[in-house]
Parts: structure tokens; sequence; C-alpha cells
């Protein structure tokens, strides 16, 4: 093992000889300086020091000036003070300084050992200790895997998943990374089965146990937050997936707690014409083409499939409640709509409820098939993970949050559906009426190899319009994607490796339900 290269500057160094002693026993290689301005001269020379300790209280070159001038030098370098001192602003000081610990004299050689364990070895020491208990779960998730027959069952194995993806992103070990994939293939393979045998009875509510889905979330979840004295915000991003939202979890914890965490089921397809038009009509969507025929658009229609949310939801609210509830409803494409729905925020809050469906996630998954940067900055899970928080920082999204917290508003967050990594092509056929999306297919002249997909030959069985008398629907199960044959090559390097939504998996089906009280 290569020794770290530890140089402690300290006036008064002949007096830590036993602690230097220790650290070279526990095979650190340890240099020393005497002032603030030895220690420079050696980090300019020797390039190979991995941290400083640093005394705080020194003739000359003080401390805190040393550590200034270090970060100049190299940013990176760690730098461990150690003082006399427990004032305040001194702690302050250095840690505005971006110092990476703080050790109070007098020490012992133990707790400094520790201190450089934490600083050099710590994302060692939990890439080891993620590894190992990875290792020691996999059988445990594997046979939820096969054993699954409940939605609880298939939620909790998604969830462990997802754990297990975050935990080694931050792991130096990717040696587990396929491992993980595979264990997912497999978990999607078994969800599948489980969604094709049980999905119809749950639509038609012949079992008890039954989850909260698409179209029944507003009553289950929602309507029992609104209060007319009260103003809260119900945000739907769009095409969040959960380890998306875990991703940006950290970051709105300094703002918000977590009051609950669940996950529900998207209706199929899992797209944004089908799942969101059924979240905020509280219908599904043959429902709501017999209920409202003049806010439906079916696959075959031109225009947009969701310009009527707003009405929908309007109706699911008098219906549920049997009142008419002031709420305001904005729906942000693109960054100047975000930006302008800034300024209003303050005479929003006068509201007792405001939906805002924000659409940068899943403009984002679908950037990922045109946009060349995109395919380089999203080229495999973790990547997108890490996009999404890139984007979630600098976003106005997060500036809107930011100023409901200060203005002590809850809110709800949650998406419509989620989206999945393609990878595998399923070839089909089909008329020049059949449907774009890549996940589902709609059609009266469907040819396809039914071990392939999820077929469902009749959609009213599944409360989707049906269209001609010969209609059916096909969903793309695990990592495929439809294609047709013609220019089969072309189409297969588009979208192999993109993200797309509309079919079956655990990624785009079991989706978040945040509910955020203010800090």
């Amino acid at each position: 093992m290569n020794k770290y290269k530890i140089l402690w500057t300290d006036d008064e160094i002949e007096i830590l000889k036993p602690h230097i002693l220790f650290l070279q026993n526990k095979n650190y290689d340890v240099i020393t300086a005497v002032s603030g301005d030895e220690a420079l001269e050696i980090i300019h020379k020797d390039k190979q020091i991995d941290v400083v300790l640093l005394d705080e209280n020194m003739p000359g070159l003080s401390g805190l000036d040393t550590l200034q001038k270090i970060k100049q030098i190299n940013a990176s370098i760690p730098v461990i003070m150690i003082t006399k001192s427990e004032e305040e602003h001194i702690m302050d000081s250095a840690i505005g300084r971006q110092i990476a610990d703080y050790l109070i004299k007098p020490i012992n050689p133990n707790q400094v050992l520790l201190s450089l364990k934490k600083v050099l070895e710590n994302k060692k020491l939990i890439t080891e200790t993620t590894t190992q208990s990875y290792r020691q779960e996999f059988i445990e998730i594997m046979n939820s895997i096969q054993s699954a027959d409940s939605w609880q069952v298939w939620r909790d194995v998604y969830k462990k998943i997802v754990f297990w993806e975050l935990q080694l992103d931050a792991s130096e070990d990717k040696s587990l990374f396929d491992v993980l994939y595979s264990q997912k293939q497999e978990a999607n393979k078994e969800f599948a089965k489980f969604i094709e045998k049980n999905y119809m009875l749950w639509l038609h509510k012949k079992v008890q146990n039954v989850p909260t889905m698409s179209h029944t979330l507003i009553k289950n979840k929602f309507i029992n937050l609104i209060h007319p004295d009260i103003s809260i915000f119900f945000i739907l991003i769009d095409n969040l997936r959960y380890d998306q939202w875990k991703i940006i979890e950290p970051i709105l914890a300094e703002y918000y707690k977590i009051e609950e965490e669940s996950l529900y089921y998207s209706i199929l397809p899992t797209t944004t014409q089908y799942a969101r038009n059924a979240l905020f009509a509280g219908l599904l969507p043959s429902e709501i083409e017999k209920t409202f025929p003049q806010w439906w658009s079916n696959d075959e229609d031109e225009g947009g499939k969701n310009l009527f949310e707003e009405h929908l939801f309007q109706a699911q609210l008098k219906r549920l409640t049997g009142k008419d509830i002031k709420f305001s409803f904005n729906k942000v494409t693109n960054h100047q709509a975000a930006k302008k729905l800034i300024e209003t925020i303050p005479q929003l809050t006068q509201n007792p409820l405001n939906v805002i469906v924000y659409n940068f996630v899943d403009m984002l998954s679908h950037a990922r098939t045109e946009m060349e940067i995109i395919k380089e900055l999203a080229e495999d899970e973790p990547a997108y993970r890490s996009i999404t928080k890139s984007w979630f920082l600098h976003s106005p999204l997060f500036e809107i949050i930011k100023l409901l917290q200060e203005k002590k508003v809850p809110i709800i967050i949650t998406t419509d559906h989620g989206t999945v990594h393609v990878k595998d092509p399923i070839r089909v056929l089909g008329d020049r009426n059949v449907n774009t999306n890549l996940r589902y297919k709609q059609g009266k002249a469907l040819e396809y190899n039914s071990k392939e997909v999820v077929e469902f030959k009749n959609p009213s069985d599944i409360f989707l319009p049906k269209l001609h008398p010969s209609s059916r629907f096909i969903f793309a199960k695990e990592y495929g994607f439809f294609v047709y044959p013609n220019n089969y090559g072309q189409y297969v390097n588009l979208y192999k490796n993109t993200f797309q939504h509309g079919g079956i998996s655990l990624e785009e089906m079991i989706i978040p339900f945040l509910r955020l009280i203010p800090r």
C-alpha cells in the first residue's frame, strides 16, 4: 500500500516526536515544518503532500494566514487545524477557509490518527463497507425478487435497489455496478410478470390489496391536506424518478422537513398523456374520454394531449369536496416561464392551493435523444442522476422552493411517471396511425413477438380508449424499446442507451410522493 504523505507544521514540532513516530508506525510518511513560511516552501516544491496538520498559534505567519496561502497554492490539499483555543470566531474563520477537520490541544496520537483516517481514508473505508454490505444483502434482495407477490414488496425491493445504486455511486469500487445492474434487470423481468398478472385486477378492484395509483393519488394522499386558511403548493415535476428524488432530497433538507415519503404506482401507459391526465382528473383514461370528451385527445388526434389538466383538476376537486376551491395552475415548460413564475409567488401564497407542473426533467430525458451534449453528460444512470442534481441546484424551481420556505408554506412534490434507460431493440410493425412512443404501441395492425412484450388485446380491460374494433396496446418491458424494421440500424443507434417512458419497469411505474414542511 502506498504511504500517505503528511506535512505537520508546528513551531514546537520537537515536542510532537512521539506523535510522529506513532503515525510512522501506522505507515504514514510524516515530514515537518516549524513555521508557516517553511510549510509553504515545502508545498511549493513537493506536489505529493496528501494532508497538512497545521498549528493555529505560531509566531510569524499565523496558522490562519498559512491556511489561506496553502489554499492559494493548492485548494485541494486537505488541512487539519490544531489549536489551543476554543474561541468561536477562530473556529468559524478556519471552517470558512475550508479546513478538513479541527483538533483542540492537548491532542493524543489516536485522536490525530482518527482525524487522518476520516480525511484521507474515508472514501476508501466507505467503499469497503459498502461493498461488503451489498454482498451480504445481495441474496436477501434476490430472494425478495423471486418471491415478491404484492405491490408493497415490489415497492420495497425497488427502494433497496435505489439505495444500493446511490451507495455504489459514492463508492470508488465500481466492480459491483454490473452485479447490481444484473440484479435490477432480473427485478424488472419479474416485475413485468407481476404487473401483467395483477394490473387489470387492481383497476377492476377484484383484489383488496390495491396500491394508490395515478387516478387515486389526489383522493388518497392530497385532498385532506387542503385547508381554506393555509396555503399549500402541489409541485409536479414531470418524469421524476425515485432515485432522482433521493439525489435532490439532501439539498432540500436544509429548508424543509420530510413529513412523508411514499411511493405510488403510475398507470399504463407511463406517459404524460395518460398518467398525468389521470392524476388530475381522478379518472382512468377511458373514463375521462367518456365523461369529458371535450378535454381528451387520443393518440391519433392532432395537437397537444395535456391541454385541459386545469379543467380536469377543478372537476375532481368539486367532485371530492363539493366545493369550488380557489387555486392557481401554472405549467412551466421553459426557463423564461419559470423566472416569470418566481415574480408571482408572493401573490400565489394568498391562495389556499397552488399547482405547478414543472416540465424540465421530462425535457431533459427527451433531450437525451436529441442533443449531443446531453448524450455525453447523461450517458448512464449515475450521470443521469448527477445532471439532475446539477440542474436542480441552478434551477428556478429551487429558487421557488426557497421562497416558499421563507414564507413557511408547506409543499407537495410528486410526479406522473418515471423513465428507464433503454438498451434492447424490439421489432414491431404497424400502419401509419400507430403512435410514435418507443415504450408502448397501440393500433389495429400491430405485428410483434408476443414473448417480448406485455400485451392487452382489449384496451377496455385496462380502461384505455379503444379507437378501432381490433385495437390493442403493447408495452415494452425491462430495457426494451420499439423499432420499426425500416431503417432498423439507424433507429437503434439513435435511441439505444437513451431514457424513455411509456412501458413497464420499476423506474417508470413506482414513483415518489413527498410531503414537506418548512423548517
